[in-house]
């Protein structure tokens, strides 16, 4: 894939994908109202924009790894050359989905959103479902023992502390 199309589409995805599930949905859920659950609510909702802004600048550093070192998008339908396993990957194999899921919970602690937590309970488990059934058997076949290796050192949702040193990829 030329890497013109690989980050026309990673950006075309990235507003389909998390851009409607972290940003639109829970637009649609709160209105993106602030709302002060108890007194001194202050420092939970710096919290929650501290935590909104790692979410997405982790988000946006996975999705150029799918440029950078896949040749590809995060699209299904235009999957990578090659496995991505650097940056943020070396650390946790579902890191886009992890973001998606802190920036709703940062939205949450933000505007105060109660119901913003149960969105990001769901939003996880569908995403886990997708992995497990879909993703995961499709990474087997397409990269075999590769991404066997991988799997077995890098964990699916909890970041490892110290990245993953194994097999290397292109421009890690």
């Amino acid at each position: 894939m030329l890497r013109t199309r690989a980050v026309v589409g990673s950006l075309v995805f990235f507003c389909a994908a998390p851009g409607v599930v972290a940003g639109l949905g829970p637009w649609w859920i709160s209105d993106w109202e602030v709302a002060t659950p108890f007194a001194f609510y202050q420092p939970v909702r710096v919290l929650g924009v501290l935590i909104l802004v790692a979410a997405v600048a982790f988000l946006l550093q996975s999705f150029v790894r799918f440029v950078v070192e896949g040749l590809g998008t995060p699209a299904p339908v235009a999957p990578t050359e090659h496995l991505v396993i650097g940056g943020p990957y070396r650390y946790v194999r579902n890191p886009m989905y992890v973001a998606v899921v802190t920036a709703i919970l940062g939205q949450a602690l933000l505007f105060g959103q109660g119901a913003l937590l149960w969105y990001a309970l769901a939003i996880a488990l569908v995403q886990a479902a997708f992995v497990r059934f879909y993703e995961e058997p499709g990474l087997r076949r397409r990269y075999g023992s590769t991404y066997d290796t991988y799997r077995k050192a890098v964990p699916a949702w909890i970041p490892r502390l110290r990245p993953w040193q194994g097999a290397s990829s292109p421009q890690t």
